[in-house]
């Protein structure tokens, strides 16, 4: 049974930062809530400011098994607070609610990106991958909203769902959120993993059901380990009060 938990994190703590600028760190964090071990479920997280208030951040998890959240309220949260600093809930109710036509408000964070054998400024390993005999093409990011806008666009009816009409006959999404991380995975020798991500709002429409409640529980795009590829959905307006 797929559980989706909230834990809200202080951004004023050290660890709570950290997790911030490395998401490699963060994930690390995520997988140690689970009890069964060696992991082999599919864990989606993403971590982002409360949308509500600056004062916390709000840690959003989707695992198969119930996890345990205690480490991270201690660790980069509010141990002592009066209120729950961590609830975690049955997602089987919102999948549940996925069927042909219906309509749900969105948020995903992701990263956008595509392939191509010319990058304009091609990073050394991308130099190495594309000097092999048959070189395949490497990863590039989209850095203007209005390449991330048309990546996701062109995507989301593989996904499961279409775009609701908005203002103009556009469709009903936004970027609200753009920003680029580099972080190294495990040393300062390797590499540093740099993201460029967008965080995409709107209204959807389910158009296959089954396709849509795969998407939610394997999640959407690259970089799943870093906090990328949940579509997380709310009941719209109209949708709550019928």
């Amino acid at each position: 049974m797929p559980y989706l938990s909230r834990v809200w994190l202080n951004p004023q703590r050290t660890k709570a930062q950290l997790f911030l600028r490395n998401p490699q760190v963060a994930h690390a964090a995520v997988l140690a809530g689970i009890s069964r071990q060696p992991i082999s479920e599919r864990v989606l997280w993403r971590l982002e400011p409360d949308p509500v208030t600056q004062h916390r951040l709000s840690l959003l998890v989707l695992t198969d098994s119930h996890p345990s959240w205690e480490h991270l309220v201690e660790q980069a949260g509010w141990p002592h607070a009066d209120e729950p600093q961590a609830i975690t809930r049955s997602y089987e109710p919102l999948l549940n609610q996925i069927a042909l036509g219906r309509q749900f408000t969105f948020r995903i964070k992701a990263n956008p990106t595509s392939s191509t054998k010319t990058p304009d400024s091609p990073s050394p390993l991308q130099k190495e991958r594309l000097s092999q005999p048959r070189p395949r093409g490497v990863r590039v990011p989209h850095r203007t909203v209005a390449h991330q806008l048309a990546w996701f666009t062109s995507r989301i009816h593989r996904w499961g769902f279409t775009l609701v009409d908005g203002e103009a006959g556009l469709p009903a999404v936004r970027v609200s959120g753009r920003e680029r991380l580099s972080f190294n995975k495990s040393s300062n020798r390797d590499a540093p993993v740099v993201l460029q991500t967008a965080t995409f709002e709107g209204v959807l429409t389910v158009t296959d059901p089954g396709t849509a409640r795969q998407s939610l529980l394997h999640g959407v795009g690259h970089g799943k380990a870093y906090g990328l590829g949940l579509i997380t959905l709310a009941p719209t307006i109209d949708t709550a009060r019928s």
